[in-house]
């Protein structure tokens, strides 16, 4: 029986902003998340994509209760974490962590390099050999032993990437945040810390929800892929289904931006090019939320919010009229060149 660590379940966070224009005071709600729902089995990792400001970030710190959820639910391996009190979530810390995007930011300048890893253990009182664990974490994501006496500046930004990396393995987790943390890397060193990442799920079992915008990055290291748009998914499926026969025009218009390495097909292949920025999310659109950019819009799309729904094995979208498994969304709409999309009124 599959063995399933993290369960999300029509999870919500709104956010309440004040905002002083002259001597009125205007209030808000942000909707950053809206519904998700989604799971990530033992030893898997779900790659979670879509633009800046869907909401992806959002989602992985409420996982985390980084950012208290408005509504939903979250339940790691069975226990419901929205309703643990302060002290029962702690308990919970070591098994769930967190690589954040930055590695320039995330680690504490005034501290070395092994007072850092170290931390996690002090914090939960872990009675062992910090120095040995601290010295087997940096030869593990690759690092010398030695390095434990630097501070952080003297390192490159890979390098800071990996001790993060080290600091979250610091307490034996079972499921690790990567939010976004090859975006801030040169793509030479993106390879090196992917591979990491890899290596170390397949020698400790580790579960991955995996955060990115680039879906040239997720796709080799995630067995299964979700989309993101304003705050809802779009689409879910196993990632080579997702990556080859995509069935929303959203994830469609996504992959149509990744660069191909050939460039005979890059100069003849038909790109999907939106147009228009996201929709704020003040007052999203009505309905389905990617319709303003959407080329296939209809009616129904203005009144009526689709459901995330298994079209086929294993393959869910929100799409009142989702593309069949193969189909192109630029030939559908019979463009000889660029398909440039407009937003609709």
């Amino acid at each position: 029986m599959t063995d399933r660590v993290l369960e999300v379940t029509d999870l919500f966070k709104l956010f309440e902003v004040r905002r002083s224009i002259g001597r009125r005071v205007m209030h808000y709600t942000v909707h950053a998340v809206s519904g998700v729902s989604f799971h990530i089995d033992a030893g898997e990792t779900l790659g979670l994509v879509g633009e800046s400001g869907s909401g992806k970030s959002t989602v992985g710190r409420c996982v985390l209760r980084l950012l208290e959820p408005t509504f939903g639910s979250v339940q790691y391996r069975g226990t419901e974490l929205t309703t643990l009190d302060r002290e029962e979530m702690r308990a919970l810390r070591s098994e769930l962590q967190i690589v954040f995007q930055d590695p320039y930011a995330s680690l504490d300048p005034r501290m070395t390099v092994g007072a850092t890893i170290a931390e996690p253990l002090e914090i939960h009182g872990v009675k062992s050999d910090h120095k040995a664990i601290v010295a087997e974490l940096l030869d593990r994501v690759g690092l010398s032993p030695e390095h434990a006496k630097r501070f952080p500046h003297e390192f490159s930004g890979g390098q800071r990437q990996r001790i993060g990396i080290a600091r979250a393995l610091t307490l034996n987790p079972s499921l690790i945040i990567l939010d976004e943390p090859v975006s801030a890397l040169d793509v030479s060193i993106q390879a090196g810390i992917l591979n990491l990442l890899d290596d170390l799920q397949q020698e400790i079992g580790l579960s991955y929800l995996f955060i990115a915008h680039d879906l040239s990055v997720v796709r080799h290291i995630s067995d299964r892929i979700a989309v993101m748009y304003l705050g809802r998914l779009m689409e879910v499926g196993d990632s080579e289904e997702i990556y080859e026969r995509s069935i929303h025009p959203y994830t469609q218009s996504l992959l149509s931006a990744v660069p191909v390495p050939n460039p005979e097909v890059e100069r003849t292949r038909h790109r999907i090019v939106l147009e228009g920025d996201l929709p704020s999310p003040v007052n999203p659109p009505s309905g389905c939320r990617f319709r303003t950019r959407c080329p296939i819009a209809f009616e129904r799309c203005v009144d009526e919010v689709p459901e995330l729904r298994e079209v086929h094995p294993n393959h869910w979208a929100a799409c009142h009229a989702p593309l069949m498994p193969g189909q192109n969304l630029a030939d559908l709409v019979g463009v000889e060149n660029d398909l440039r999309i407009r937003p609709n009124q």
